[in-house]
């Protein structure tokens, strides 16, 4: 049926016959907090911003600096119903499981793979569009050498971290290319004159 909205009765919205609906329009609403507007990581302490826009992603939950997180999430992401609240330190990658039929083993969306270092919770998460590459890479090599301890709570929560044999896999998601050992911004980024520019010679 169709409706329109009568703007003369405080936005009650008013059907094609004449009658009028109790229910009103407001239009979209958005909630807004403190966390949904960016944090301070809790382990460099700079400023994230909690924007999609820039992240990528609808429930930013980890630094794109240094990657940690914090224990928040209980359920799903998002819920922030977890009473640890413990820092979560970044301890591999993984690849995300897809239901495609014909997708290799190899397939699947890059992960990282956070732990709690209070209580071992250990989960999985989405990686933001402005997660630093090489960064995310150095977790991966560091996770290459993990202690049985922290391998075993892999294997509890049924995580698969990737391996050394996986590096070329993790350079083509990270780089764009296998044959790559850093991001080809990385040395750009050091060039004297950008330096002195922002102050960081």
């Amino acid at each position: 049926m169709k409706m329109e909205i009568n703007t003369h009765n405080g936005g009650r919205l008013k059907h094609a016959r004449g009658r009028t609906s109790n229910r009103s329009f407001n239009g979209p609403t958005r909630k807004f907090s403190q966390e949904s507007l960016g944090f301070k990581c809790g382990h460099c302490h700079n400023y994230v911003s909690a924007e999609p826009f820039i992240s990528g992603v609808q429930n930013r939950n980890h630094c794109p600096y240094c990657l940690w997180s914090r224990h928040l999430d209980l359920h799903k992401a998002g819920d922030r119903l977890a009473a640890c609240k413990g820092q979560m330190e970044p301890v591999g990658l993984t690849l995300k499981k897809t239901p495609k039929k014909y997708a290799g083993t190899a397939s699947g969306e890059l992960m990282l793979i956070h732990r709690c270092i209070d209580c071992g919770k250990v989960s999985i998460n989405r990686i933001a569009a402005d997660d630093v590459p090489d960064v995310l890479f150095e977790v991966f090599q560091a996770s290459c050498e993990v202690d049985d301890r922290v391998y075993a709570s892999f294997v509890d929560n049924k995580v698969q971290a990737l391996t050394a044999r996986d590096a070329d896999l993790v350079r083509l998601h990270l780089f764009g290319s296998s044959d790559l050992q850093e991001s080809p911004w990385k040395n750009f980024l050091r060039e004297e004159p950008l330096l002195e520019a922002f102050n960081l010679a």
